[in-house]
């Protein structure tokens, strides 16, 4: 029996209504929204209003954080990515891996990937991330298998953050051994996602926004998703992320459902973020989904600062990243023209785990 599909509900929202329903909100819709009387998209909207919710974000800060310990205890899951390629047949104005850029393209063979994850290993790394620019001729799912049966002996969790695949696709790579699925939306608004996805496959907006559900149907047993806040109005894809995740713990429950709320950073070629989001609204962000989905995880790369990183890890977040390098064979010989975008905390995996622990 095949899932209801998300895109009859997402076409019917109207996420501009709702981001103006926002911006009028006052100190009694948040307080509805923070005493629980309100719920869903009501309350997500209250909470990351402009005015009444940024005056009560102590308030929030606060609740998020209760409501963390008591759904996750003090248990940060760390994760490192590692690229395996960054060849890619897209032009995305946003990205260090557009086709156009030049970039020195690399694809790591089998056992350069082996040794890329044997350096994570050797940092104490349990999960790893496969990620990948999108060629379906380079960047196979056959090499993605092959890659992942060499490295699920020796990690806890292999995830993958690559070309949507077909679900058939994504049955033989959790067969080969991937258990988690990371597959941002970039952004949830139609127009602007015309605008940045200029060729390739990846300019087709339905065939992504059900890639969750191709993987859920496959048996993947993780799922994350995410907007690339400062594309579009950070509040209408908070809104629009908000609704997917909420979504998908319904329909798709055999799939545990995380978030993650990267913002656009710096790259080779790269546009600057057209809708930049700042630290507190990103914090509002963060609290606000912990508020509303109490048991989703939520995830924080290493495209965010040391200072606010470490702010976050009290507020909400269940996995993080760290000492991250985002160009193929990085941890090996690291190159700054191969990679994807600009890493801001680039303190070590110890380092942030000493932090974590204090």
């Amino acid at each position: 029996m095949r899932a209801a599909a998300f895109q009859p509900l997402f076409d019917a929202t109207d996420f501009d209504a709702w981001r103006d329903r926002s911006l009028g909100a006052g100190s009694t819709e948040v307080s509805a929204a923070l005493g629980g009387a309100s719920s869903g998209l009501e309350r997500m909207a209250a909470l990351i209003s402009p005015r009444a919710a940024e005056d009560s974000l102590e308030d929030m800060a606060a609740l998020a954080h209760r409501i963390t310990v008591q759904r996750f205890g003090r248990v940060l899951q760390m994760y490192a990515p590692l690229y395996v390629s960054n060849e890619c047949i897209d032009t995305c104005t946003y990205c260090g891996f557009s086709r156009e850029h030049p970039v020195r393209r690399i694809t790591l063979k089998a056992e350069e990937a082996v040794r890329e994850a044997d350096l994570l290993r050797r940092q104490g790394f349990r999960h790893v991330l496969l990620v990948s620019g999108e060629h379906p001729r380079i960047v196979s799912t056959g090499y993605l298998a092959e890659v992942v049966r060499r490295l699920r002996e020796s990690f806890a969790s292999v995830a993958i953050e690559v070309a949507p695949q077909s679900e058939e696709g994504y049955r033989e790579l959790v067969e080969a051994g991937v258990d988690a699925l990371t597959v941002y939306q970039e952004t949830y608004d139609r127009e602007v996602y015309r605008k940045v996805h200029l060729a390739g496959r990846k300019k087709n907006f339905d065939w992504r926004l059900a890639t969750a559900e191709r993987a859920a149907r496959a048996g993947m047993k993780r799922i994350n998703i995410g907007a690339l806040f400062g594309l579009a109005d950070w509040r209408r894809d908070a809104l629009a992320t908000f609704l997917h995740a909420e979504w998908m713990q319904k329909v798709l429950w055999r799939s545990q459902v995380s978030v993650s709320m990267p913002r656009l950073q710096g790259a080779i070629g790269a546009i600057d973020a057209p809708s930049p989001v700042d630290d507190r609204s990103l914090v509002q962000f963060v609290c606000a989904m912990r508020i509303c989905l109490p048991d989703v995880g939520l995830v924080l790369s290493t495209r965010e600062p040391e200072h606010l990183r470490d702010g976050l890890v009290r507020l909400g977040i269940t996995q993080l990243s760290a000492g991250s390098q985002t160009e193929p064979g990085g941890y090996g010989s690291p190159d700054d023209n191969a990679e994807q975008f600009i890493v801001a905390d680039e303190r070590s995996p110890a380092e942030v785990a000493a932090r974590l622990r204090r």
